[in-house]
């Protein structure tokens, strides 16, 4: 990090405004080369901006953040400048020659970590609030940005730090004046914490399908009116549609925001045995579909009676939402296979609100926001997992060594989540919570 680095903070193109940024040891320097002096820290100050010869290359707002009270953490500028390209090449090129370096991807953010500014879970944070495009997922990405699951995560570790010590210091300490129950009280606190790190896995992957997005699948008979479906949701003409069966034979999608949620609706081959090659591919990847999606549509015309392969399906789709569709074309039935189902008609529209109200309630009972700040990655998955494990070989082992370290492995598994693991903290705890050499 002994490199100055610069990046345009704006998006590309023609604009009114466009922002560089810089941060580094020289970032005073160069902002001094520019514009002549410093401005007042965090103030903006309207400057002729110069380069080497003395050329005016623009008259631009310019802000001074001096380190440690700037985004990275060090000495940071940035420069508003009039958003035309060549004003804002000039000026970058004005900057590269003073010595700094295009930025890398994420390298004020990466460097923001690596001086305490903010955690691994907060930087993944600012990631997601670029990327946000509901405003469900602006909620979760800026809860998180603001420290929700750094709170979380870090008061966990700083239980288990405190168990971990009360480990260590039953063996380290056997002979001192200490509590006798000090490994029986480790247990019962890690025993305790395991429950609820496994409760927070157990969220059915809410964080994860609202950043991701939910899958939804219809399935069903050929002309059961799938295409029209998906054309009914999405409002356009995504799929063909046509009166011959097997029309559509590969998968086609369509991103929608049901609910506040990303969902990838996913119009499918129809269902049903047959001799064509392509179709019976189709067929297959249809079937692989359903087992992946979040919800299936199970679509029965009302014209036909039900088919034998959606049927089946039926029957191991517990949570399927079952359409009676083209109901006008003959009346739907009150339920198939003693399930409830849903009237649609795409020509007149019955049902549709009622289907769109259905799939947004779903969306946002599996993707929406709780009351507590949600996993939204698989790394945390992965590494609350390890934790759990550790915590549950710990419970079961015999000898206090064995017990010390699947504690200390949970620790490091949760110090991955934040970025920080630091061996200090438990001498700190001995150290402070037990009065060790007095």
């Amino acid at each position: 990090m002994t490199d100055t680095i610069l990046a345009r903070a704006s998006g590309a193109g023609q604009a009114a405004v466009a922002v560089l940024r810089l941060s580094g040891p020289q970032a005073g320097a160069m902002l001094q080369g520019l514009a002549g002096r410093l401005p007042e820290p965090r103030r903006a100050s309207l400057r002729r901006l110069r380069d080497a010869s003395g050329e005016v290359l623009d008259q631009a707002l310019v802000l001074w953040f001096p380190g440690p009270g700037s985004y990275t953490g060090e000495d940071a500028a940035e420069l508003h400048l009039h958003g035309g390209s060549a004003v804002v090449a000039a000026v970058e090129a004005a900057l590269l020659r003073q010595g700094c370096r295009p930025a890398e991807p994420g390298e004020f953010t990466r460097r923001a970590f690596l001086h305490g500014r903010m955690d691994l879970t907060q930087a993944e944070a600012v990631a997601d609030l670029i990327a946000a495009e509901t405003e469900q997922q602006r909620r979760q990405a800026l809860r998180q940005a603001e420290g929700a699951l750094a709170r979380l995560y870090g008061g966990w570790s700083a239980r288990l730090t405190r168990i971990l010590a009360q480990q260590e210091a039953a063996i380290e300490f056997e002979m001192d004046d200490l509590p006798s129950d000090l490994s029986d009280l480790a247990r019962q606190g890690a025993a305790a914490l395991r429950g609820e790190i496994a409760a927070h896995l157990a969220d059915g992957g809410r964080g994860e399908k609202l950043r991701e997005g939910l899958s939804i699948a219809i399935l069903g008979a050929p002309n059961a009116g799938k295409s029209s479906l998906l054309n009914a949701l999405a409002e356009r003409d995504a799929a063909i549609v046509s009166a011959q069966p097997g029309t559509t034979r590969d998968i086609v999608e369509c991103r929608l925001i049901l609910g506040g949620v990303p969902v990838m609706l996913a119009d499918t081959a129809g269902l049903r045995r047959t001799t064509d090659a392509v179709e019976q591919e189709g067929v297959r990847r249809a079937t692989r579909r359903a087992g992946e999606a979040d919800l299936l549509l199970l679509a029965f015309a009302c014209d036909a009676a039900p088919d034998a392969e959606s049927l089946a399906l039926l029957e191991l789709a517990p949570g399927a939402l079952v359409l009676a569709t083209k109901c006008d074309l003959a009346p739907p039935p009150d339920r198939i296979a003693g399930r409830e189902v849903l009237a649609t008609s795409t020509r007149t529209g019955q049902g549709m609100e009622a289907l769109k109200a259905a799939l947004a309630d779903h969306a946002q009972r599996h993707a929406g926001l709780g009351d507590a700040p949600a996993l939204t990655r698989t790394r945390h998955r992965a590494s609350l997992t390890e934790a759990v494990a550790r915590l549950a070989e710990a419970e079961a082992a015999r000898l206090p060594e064995v017990a010390a370290e699947n504690f200390r492995a949970a620790l490091n598994a949760l110090g991955r989540l934040t970025g920080r693991v630091d061996v200090e903290q438990i001498l700190d705890a001995i150290f402070r919570d037990f009065c060790i050499g007095k």
